[in-house]
C-alpha cells in the first residue's frame, strides 16, 4: 500500500504556488494560493482557479473530487495504465488511490511545470532509455500491452515522464540536449503509424500550422520536441483545453467554437485565433477525428497565454462512432457552412475563412493520400 497523503504543496518550478487539501468530511478537494505567490505569481487556469485569497473548491463529482488543471498533470491512457500495473504489484491499485495521492505520485516527473510534493516514488534504480534504445523500447511495451508479462512496466513508466495520450512513449535527451518525445506502435496500430504521423505533422507545417520540430527516428519512431522545456532548460506551465475548459476529454462534449473563444480568451491575439482555426480546418479537412480537448494546448510564461504547437495531427477516422472528438455547432461532421459560421463569429472575415479552407484543401490534396473535402 502507498503512504496516505493529508495535504500536497503545488509548485510552479521551485516556488511555492500553494496547497491542496481535502474538504472535511468529503471527497472534494480544496486550494489555497500562497500569500506571496497572490503577490507575485499568476494564475494557474483562469477559468478555474482566479488568483484570488479565497478558499477555491473543486466542481464536486468531477475529476474524482480534484481540479481540472491538476488531474491534468496526470497521464492518461497508456501511462494511467502503466502506474496501474505497478501499484498492483504493490497490493494496490490506481482506482484505491486519494486525488492527492494521486498528484504525489507525479511528484516533479510530469510535464509541464507544475510539480507535487510531498513525492511518492514507485520506481526505482531504473535507467533513462537512449535512441539507441528504442527497438527495445517498442518490443517492450508490446509485451507489456498485450498483458504477457508486465517485468518492464516500471522501466517504461519511469522513461514516459507522464506523457499523455494511448500510444506508449519515452521522453529522452539526444546528444545535443534536445528534449523529445517518442512514440510507439499500439498494439492495434498499424506498422507505418509513425511514418503517417510524420507526414501528416509536415503536411500540417505546409498549412502555415505551428508545429514542434519533429523527426522520424530509424525511419519508423516519430517523434517531436518537447514544448514544455524552453531553450533556457526552464519548465513552462502548460494547460490542456480540457482542464481549461474543465471538461473530461474521453467525451465528446466540446466544440470547436469553445475552442476559438478560449483561444481568443486567453490570448487576446486575433492572430492566434486564426491559428486555432486552420487547425480545426486542418483536422476536418485531414479527417483527424481524435481531436479531443487534450489534444489543444496553450502555454504561460508567467503573464502571457499562448497556443502551444500542433502535435497528435495524423490520420484518425474512427473517432467517436465515425465523428470528430471535437463538434463544431454540435454536429459531429461538419461541412463548409458551420466552418464559415464558425470563422465568422469570431470576427474571422469570410473571404479570409475561404481562402484558408480553400489553401488547407489543396495543400492536403497534395500531399495526403486521402482527404475529405469541405463542401
Amino acid at each position: 500500500m502507498i503512504r496516505s497523503v493529508d495535504k500536497v504543496s503545488v509548485y510552479f518550478r521551485d516556488a511555492f504556488v500553494g496547497t491542496i487539501q481535502m474538504a472535511p468530511g468529503s471527497s472534494q478537494c480544496v486550494f489555497e494560493y500562497d500569500k506571496t505567490w497572490l503577490v507575485d505569481g499568476f494564475s494557474l487556469s483562469p477559468t478555474e482557479l482566479p488568483l484570488t485569497g479565497d478558499l477555491l473548491y473543486a466542481d464536486p463529482g468531477k475529476f474524482g473530487g480534484n481540479f481540472a488543471i491538476f488531474e491534468d498533470s496526470l497521464p492518461d491512457g497508456y501511462g494511467l495504465y502503466l502506474l496501474d500495473r505497478i501499484l498492483r504489484r504493490q497490493g494496490t491499485s490506481l482506482e484505491q488511490t486519494s486525488p492527492l495521492q494521486r498528484l504525489a505520485l507525479i511528484g516533479r516527473s510530469g510535464m509541464g511545470a507544475l510539480n507535487y510534493r510531498p513525492e511518492i516514488q514507485t520506481t526505482y534504480g531504473q535507467d533513462y532509455l537512449s535512441l539507441d534504445d528504442l527497438d527495445l523500447a517498442q518490443d517492450k511495451a508490446l509485451i507489456v500491452l498485450s498483458e504477457k508479462d508486465f517485468t518492464d512496466a516500471s522501466l517504461l513508466y519511469y522513461n514516459s515522464a507522464n506523457s499523455g495520450g494511448a500510444r506508449p512513449k519515452i521522453a529522452l535527451v539526444d546528444d545535443e540536449g534536445v528534449h523529445w518525445i517518442v512514440k510507439f506502435r499500439h498494439l492495434t496500430d498499424p506498422a507505418d503509424i509513425g511514418k503517417n504521423e510524420y507526414l501528416f505533422m509536415q503536411t500540417a507545417s505546409k498549412c502555415g500550422i505551428q508545429i514542434p520540430r519533429i523527426r522520424l527516428f530509424g525511419g519508423k519512431y516519430f517523434a517531436s520536441e518537447r514544448f514544455d522545456i524552453g531553450e533556457d532548460g526552464k519548465r513552462i506551465h502548460m494547460a490542456s483545453a480540457a482542464a481549461l475548459l474543465k471538461v473530461d476529454f474521453r467525451r465528446q462534449n466540446i466544440d470547436y467554437t469553445n475552442l476559438l473563444a478560449l483561444t481568443g480568451y486567453l490570448t487576446q491575439d486575433p492572430e492566434q485565433v486564426e491559428e486555432m482555426f486552420r487547425r480545426m480546418v486542418f483536422n476536418l479537412v485531414a479527417d483527424n477525428k481524435d481531436d479531443h480537448g487534450k489534444n489543444f494546448t496553450f502555454l504561460c510564461d508567467g503573464s502571457n497565454w499562448r497556443l502551444a504547437p500542433a502535435y497528435d495531427l495524423t490520420y484518425s477516422p474512427a473517432g467517436s462512432n465515425r465523428e470528430h472528438s471535437t463538434s463544431l455547432f454540435f454536429n459531429g461532421n461538419p461541412g463548409l457552412d458551420l466552418v464559415i459560421k464558425a470563422g465568422t463569429g469570431i470576427r474571422i472575415p469570410k473571404a479570409r475563412c475561404l481562402k484558408i479552407i480553400d489553401m488547407v484543401q489543396s495543400i492536403c490534396k497534395d500531399n495526403l493520400p486521402v482527404i475529405r473535402e469541405l463542401i
